[in-house]
């Protein structure tokens, strides 16, 4: 059985029985909960929290399609030091927005693996066709507060190191620009006194929050001369943070490739180079999208 309250913060927490012990799990739904929402909220409470005989973390229903997840990378994964199993973490650079009011808080970690990989061997005989080095990740679940969130997720987007520090970094255009403008990946731009992010164009794709960056994703496709892949759109508000709503494919990358997203259902992208071990160094950012069903 299970006893959910509500706190005057508008928090709900959540008690559970277990073999005639009370095991306490809070769960921050991180929304004011008024009356009409109370009820919503308790539901889903009840619903997401299940505690085995073990005491082990709970699991919640999988993420909407097309939900974007902006993340930064906590640590780098060398093809030629990482091993299959490999543990990656990240951490969502901003909030997620989530259905029903719900978001997940900023620094929310998202946990994978490494499925395979392989560093790069020079083979010196004469016209020889050089192997690429590459990696593969795979990111399984979001752990938030106790409750495992699992992820099947795509990688909509993937920018270097200093690609994303560039990000986050006001450019001064001109002696008028007194506060800067930031230039995201992908080229869309804003004031950081401003609300609205603009296209290349002038057109408005998205606005800032004190939560973070929101935007409606823009179709767009990754082509290069080894991969290629299409980037969709959402008529929802999705968080990008430091991307650029048409974002699509790598940036900053000198020599490394995508051809795999994980958009095939799969969940694992897999980063290619024909020149060096690949490597994803701490501080890069990927923007996550969530998979939908598949044909």
């Amino acid at each position: 059985m299970s006893d959910i309250r509500k706190d005057s913060g508008g928090i709900v927490s959540a008690w559970i029985f277990v073999v005639g012990r009370k095991v306490r799990r809070r769960f921050y739904l991180m929304m004011r909960v008024n009356s009409s929402l109370h009820l919503k909220a308790k539901t889903l409470a009840v619903g997401i929290l299940s505690i085995g005989m073990g005491g082990k973390l709970c699991h919640a229903a999988e993420l909407p399609p097309s939900t974007a997840i902006p993340l930064v990378f906590t640590h780098t994964i060398d093809a030629g030091k990482a091993n299959s199993g490999t543990p990656v973490v990240a951490k969502t650079m901003q909030i997620v927005l989530l259905p029903g009011g719900q978001i997940l808080p900023r620094g929310t970690p998202v946990v994978g693996h490494v499925v395979d990989s392989q560093p790069f061997i020079f083979d010196p005989k004469p016209y020889a066709h050089q192997q690429p080095s590459y990696i593969s990740v795979r990111f399984d679940r979001i752990v938030t507060k106790g409750v495992e969130i699992p992820l099947n997720v795509s990688v909509r987007a993937l920018a270097n190191t200093i690609a994303s520090n560039d990000a986050q970094t006001p450019h001064y255009l001109d002696e008028t620009d007194s506060k800067g403008t930031i230039v995201q990946i992908g080229g869309d731009q804003y004031s950081p006194i401003g609300k609205e992010v603009l296209s290349s164009d002038g057109d408005i794709v998205g606005y800032t929050r004190k939560q973070g960056i929101f935007a409606r994703l823009i179709s767009n496709a990754y082509v290069s001369r080894y991969a290629r892949f299409p980037c969709g759109s959402t008529n929802s508000e999705q968080s990008v943070a430091i991307f650029s709503a048409s974002a699509c494919g790598v940036y900053g990358f000198d020599s490394i490739y995508m051809p795999e997203n994980g958009r095939n259902g799969s969940g694992t992208f897999r980063l290619e180079s024909r020149h060096h071990t690949v490597a994803l160094y701490a501080g890069s950012a990927a923007l996550l999208e969530v998979n939908g069903p598949q044909p």
